[in-house]
């Protein structure tokens, strides 16, 4: 009976039997440091598999679902290269909506965005720039802006953890700007003991107020002896007040204040003016009538690109744009989360990856619902160790001990600089998957994930497994 009720429960995904049957799979420093952290071994997964191997040589509660965390960014990033390939580059359009004469556009000026994930202030000034060198210099009309490319409905910033105002909650936007976020650069002045506040980029309707006194002591935890308060009434003002330490030296602090739309046309207000241009309008939502000729495509980097930014930094807002784009363009436009993750599951059908756990919320893995196996995850990995986006792949992984989220972990030792390894967190998640070179020279893919309230406490066990890898 006892066998009976193992398989009955792997059948319906419950823990018990597995785990008791897995404890004995772990290898002991890491079995040991699960211990140690209080997280019962039927809460944590994990697969080691020889890139080159058919099976695993570790597996344990395998075949159970669980949030991943950001590492979901993996299977995104992966569909992403295979499918729109390594160079696939998004544009911003600009369209004349009347006629250019001597520089006047008497008419409209309309920007059309398709899901830039980098369009950066950087590159967003250089938009405006060509614009410039193209002959525009006054608008005596509005600014338009199409944003239909995607069609992601409201966005509710505080719905994940209450915090509306940080930037890792910015919803995906067809016109993603600097992604919808001011960076408030805080610079102490030893001289008068004041501290100078500077925002980057600026929307012409902020205003930046500073009381902030520069104190004494250690950097610690600075944010907490900062008192913002961020004011939307008439007009938006950042009071800074309370103390910054002066050890800190230079911070900075991203917050999202604006809607897109509101954001998109504060920068524009802040950088056409600078860039000795007129807009005599409003700004506004619309789009392109058709036929319209167009009179301006600024291009971004390419994916290979993009991806390594979302995978070493694990940007959630760029991960959701690059999952939307994927139903945009393989299912036509607007992009929806919903085309998105049938354009993954019929790519990964087309793989032979059969994953009938996957659950996929927005691509970023910024989700309480999202789930997968550590044995489809690993299978992918397999895979994508043998595609022909492997290298752009593995690449944008961040390195043990070296870059992105791994910098500062395994400092000094073996494995340092020897894995690609994405990391992901959540309150009750810890997981990480990539791949370890052993030191026999051989490829290991590694996937762990932890599904417990204690898993702040799991890095331990996951930096053993490293190790335990790596040490062939």
């Amino acid at each position: 009976m006892s066998r009976f009720r193992c398989r009955l429960a792997a059948l319906i995904l419950s823990f018990g039997c597995a785990g008791a049957q897995a404890a004995e799979g772990w290898p002991a420093p890491v079995q040991q440091a699960l211990r140690a952290a209080g997280i019962p071994p039927a809460s944590a997964a994990a697969v080691v598999q020889p890139v080159d191997a058919r099976k695993p040589s570790l597996q344990v509660n395998e075949a159970v679902p669980m949030n991943p965390a950001s590492v979901m960014k993996l299977v995104t990033t992966l569909a992403g290269l295979e499918i729109l390939g390594p160079n696939y580059r998004w544009r911003t359009n600009a369209y004349l909506d009347g006629v250019l004469r001597d520089g006047v556009l008497q008419g409209s000026l309309i920007l059309k965005g398709t899901g830039d994930p980098k369009l950066s202030f950087e590159s967003f000034w250089l938009l405006l720039r060509a614009l410039r060198d193209r002959g525009l210099r006054e608008v005596r009309g509005d600014l338009v802006l199409d944003r239909s490319y995607f069609a992601t409905g409201e966005h509710d910033p505080s719905r994940f953890d209450a915090e509306p105002l940080r930037a890792y909650n910015v919803g995906p936007d067809a016109l993603l700007v600097s992604f919808k976020s001011v960076s408030f650069q805080f610079i102490p002045e030893a001289e008068s003991g004041s501290v100078l506040v500077l925002a980057q980029p600026r929307p012409e309707q902020l205003e930046v107020v500073s009381v902030l006194r520069a104190s004494g002591g250690g950097c610690g935890d600075w944010r907490d002896k900062v008192r913002a308060d961020f004011q939307t009434a008439a007009k938006l003002r950042a009071i800074f007040t309370g103390e910054y330490p002066a050890s800190c030296g230079e911070r900075t602090w991203h917050v999202a204040l604006l809607s897109h739309p509101e954001f998109v046309g504060g920068v524009f207000r802040q950088l056409w003016p600078e860039l000795g241009g007129v807009l005599s309008g409003g700004v506004r939502e619309g789009s392109v009538p058709a036929g319209m000729k167009l009179f301006y495509s600024h291009e971004s980097s390419a994916l290979a690109e993009i991806v390594r930014d979302i995978n070493k930094f694990s940007n959630n807002v760029m991960a959701r744009q690059l999952y939307l784009t994927l139903g945009a363009e393989a299912a036509r436009p607007p992009g929806r989360n919903d085309k998105s993750f049938g354009v993954v599951r019929s790519w990964l059908a087309k793989k032979a990856l059969e994953m009938p756990e996957l659950v996929i919320e927005n691509g970023s893995g910024l989700s309480r619902r999202e789930r997968i196996s550590a044995q489809s995850l690993a299978a992918m990995l397999v895979h994508a160790f043998h595609s022909t986006v492997m290298p752009e792949f593995v690449a944008s992984m961040p390195v043990v001990a070296v870059d992105g989220t791994m910098r500062k972990r395994l400092k000094g030792e073996e494995v340092a600089g020897s894995a690609h390894i994405k990391t992901g967190s959540l309150g009750d998640v810890r997981a990480i998957g990539g791949y370890v070179l052993d030191r026999k020279g051989r490829r290991h893919v590694v996937v762990m994930m932890v599904n417990h309230a204690n898993a702040h406490l799991a890095q331990p066990a996951m930096d053993e497994l490293l190790r335990w890898v790596h040490g062939g």
